[in-house]
């Protein structure tokens, strides 16, 4: 069995898929488990699958998903908020699932963005190694830098598996987290009434 050794790492920025099954087999050693079972064989090439739908986040742009916007909305001139929007991530400590909803809301100034590209964006952040606290401002942080309105509100209340399964074993503990830009950093009013449609 060849070993990776940490120069091996830093020889390329990513490993190759050999590397990365390679380093899941050593996981699995330590873990104490038998690589030699039937039930094992097969794992490190479908952890590898699986951590590249879980990490695809970073493939993507989450400005790219903004660009396309609509300036026609007929005078509409209030907030836009996608409730509840359902998102699946891996805290970056100890590499544990992170499971949550995340609302956005925005006032726009001129321009709007389809609700789906709003999804999009979460799924981008999310598909990363986070930290909830990063998680929510990075969300509202490009929604303001592209889109430009007048304010933007991002909540996220999610359950963190490295609190719940190890540490404290702390089930059913809600991490609540909120970022404001424009408006809604500087008018109460403006962001209690953001609150009262999400319900918090």
């Amino acid at each position: 069995m060849h070993h990776l050794k940490k120069s091996d790492l830093a020889i390329s920025a990513k490993p190759s898929r050999t590397e990365a099954e390679e380093a899941v087999r050593i996981l699995l050693a330590y873990a104490g488990d038998d690589l030699t079972r039937e039930g094992l064989s097969d794992t490190p090439k479908r952890v590898i699958k699986a951590y590249e739908e879980y990490y695809s986040g970073y493939k993507e742009d989450p400005r790219g998903f903004l660009q396309r916007t609509f300036s026609e909305v007929s005078g509409y001139s209030d907030v836009v908020l996608l409730r509840d929007i359902p998102f699946y991530s891996h805290c970056e400590h100890h590499m544990a699932p992170i499971e949550g909803v995340v609302h956005v809301a925005y006032w726009p100034n001129k321009k709007v963005v389809g609700i789906s590209k709003l999804a999009r964006v979460v799924d981008a952040f999310a598909r990363r190694l986070q930290i909830q606290e990063n998680m929510t401002a990075e969300i509202a942080t490009v929604i303001q830098e592209v889109l430009q309105p007048h304010g933007v509100a991002v909540y996220i209340s999610a359950a963190h598996h490295c609190m719940m399964g190890r540490g404290v074993n702390k089930a059913g503990a809600i991490l609540v987290t909120s970022h404001f830009t424009g408006v809604y950093e500087t008018d109460r009013a403006a962001r209690a009434d953001v609150k009262s449609l999400i319900r918090i």
